[in-house]
């Protein structure tokens, strides 16, 4: 059986996950998975063609990096009308990122949820005895 992506965590106006990785690299990966899970679920494909972006971070720490993260992949996402699928991260150190971000139409989606951002509410990223685990919280 394939491991759970992520869980969600109870909030009152708001919604959380928690993420678990092996290693940074994929935290974020995972964190982006979810992110886009609880928004959109893919339907079948109206309008044919990916869409690719390659986006570049830079933040004070590793936290805000993941703050960041979410909140360029949701901006991207509304300004292009566009639901990504494959999150490709090429670097990542404590305070950068470059990734390779692609999707598709949203228009071939079905919408659930829209997150307005990642916040830093209720933050964490930390190192577990089995790679790192993240929290983030959503504004809905």
């Amino acid at each position: 059986m394939a491991e759970k992506l992520y869980s969600l965590i109870e909030h009152t106006a708001d919604m959380g996950i928690r993420i678990k990785g092996r290693d940074i690299r994929e935290v974020f990966r995972k964190s982006a998975q979810a992110t886009f899970s609880i928004i959109a679920h893919q339907e079948r494909v109206r309008q044919p063609g990916k869409v690719s972006f390659n986006i570049e971070l830079k933040s004070a720490n590793l936290e805000e990096l993941l703050v960041d993260w979410l909140n360029e992949l949701l901006f991207l996402s509304s300004a292009k009308e566009a639901i990504f699928s494959d999150f490709k991260l090429l670097k990542i150190t404590e305070r950068t990122l470059q990734a390779v971000v692609c999707g598709s139409s949203a228009a071939n989606y079905r919408m659930k949820t829209e997150i307005k951002a990642a916040t830093y509410h209720g933050l964490s990223l930390k190192k577990i005895p089995r790679g790192w685990q993240a929290e983030v919280i959503f504004d809905l």
